[in-house]
C-alpha cells in the first residue's frame, strides 16, 4: 500500500553544497583531469597542494603553479602528503597507486575522490552550471559524466538570463533582514517573509532592486506585509504617501 510520504529510492548520493573555504585539498596528479578538479576547488576558495612530477604537468596545471594559485610538490605521492589534509583528489593513470592512496585516506578518515573509479570515491563531481552565486549540479552517481554534462546544458538553456543577478539581490536582502531582526526566535518569520518576497516579486523586480528599495521594503517586515516594488518606490518618492501598505 502506498503511503502518504515520498517513497525511498536507494542508490543515490546525498548532494550537498560542501563549504571548503580555507580547507586544505590535496590533488595527486597534474594532467587534464587534475586541471578540472583544481578549477572546481579554487572556485570554492580552498587551499590546494598539487603533488606530481613536473614532466606530468599539463599546461593549465603548470599555469596555476606559476601563478601561485596552488602549492606544488615536484615528485610522486608519499603517505606523509596526507598530513593536515581535509580532502584528497587523485587523477593519475596508475590504478594500483590510486587504490593505495584511497586505502590510506580511509584509515585517516579523509574524504577522497579517485578519478574514474566510482567504487573508490566518497563523493562525486557533477556537471555544474554557475551564474554568480547560483550553482546547479547534475550528477549521474558516476554512471555517465558526459550525459550529466548534456543534461546540465539543457537545464541551463532554460533558465532566465537574469537568474544569477536575482539570486544575488535576494542574498543582499536576507543579510539586511538579519540585521533588522537578528534574534533566533525570529527565524521562522524571517523565512516566511522572504519566501513571500521571492514568490511575489518577478525576477526583473529582484534584479532591479536598489539598496534604497531594500531599506524601504524592510520597513514592512514587522507587520509582515509585502508591498509591490512599485508601491515601495512610491513611498520612497513621496514620504507623505498614505496608501494601505504604509506602516
Amino acid at each position: 500500500m502506498k503511503g502518504p510520504y515520498p517513497e525511498i529510492q536507494g542508490g543515490g548520493s546525498l548532494i550537498l553544497a560542501w563549504q571548503i573555504r580555507n580547507k586544505r585539498v590535496l590533488v595527486v596528479g597534474g594532467g587534464e583531469v587534475a586541471a578540472g578538479r583544481i578549477v572546481n576547488v579554487l572556485n570554492a576558495d580552498a587551499k590546494i597542494t598539487v603533488v606530481s612530477p613536473r614532466e606530468g604537468l599539463n599546461d593549465e596545471v603548470a599555469y596555476r603553479i606559476e601563478q601561485k594559485q596552488v602549492d606544488y610538490v615536484d615528485r610522486k605521492f608519499e603517505p606523509s602528503d596526507l598530513d593536515g589534509v581535509d580532502m584528497v583528489l587523485t587523477a593519475v593513470d596508475d590504478p594500483e597507486a590510486s587504490s593505495q592512496i584511497y586505502k590510506l585516506c580511509k584509515e585517516k578518515r579523509i574524504a577522497a575522490n579517485i578519478a574514474d573509479v566510482p567504487p573508490e570515491c566518497d563523493f562525486y563531481f557533477g556537471s555544474v552550471h554557475r551564474d554568480g552565486p547560483l550553482q546547479i549540479m547534475v550528477s549521474t552517481n558516476g554512471n555517465g559524466p558526459k550525459l550529466a554534462n548534456i543534461v546540465r546544458r539543457q537545464i541551463a538553456a532554460g533558465l532566465p538570463h537574469n537568474i544569477g543577478a536575482a539570486v544575488q539581490r535576494v542574498g543582499m536582502l536576507r543579510k539586511k533582514l538579519r540585521k533588522v531582526a537578528p534574534n533566533i526566535d525570529e527565524g521562522p518569520k524571517r523565512m516566511q517573509w522572504m519566501s513571500r518576497v521571492c514568490e511575489q516579486y518577478s525576477l526583473d523586480d529582484l534584479c532591479s532592486m536598489t539598496e534604497e528599495d531594500m531599506e524601504m521594503l524592510l520597513g514592512f517586515y514587522k507587520p509582515g506585509t509585502v508591498p509591490s516594488l512599485e508601491e515601495v518606490r512610491l513611498q520612497e518618492a513621496d514620504g507623505a504617501y498614505d496608501g494601505p501598505f504604509l506602516i
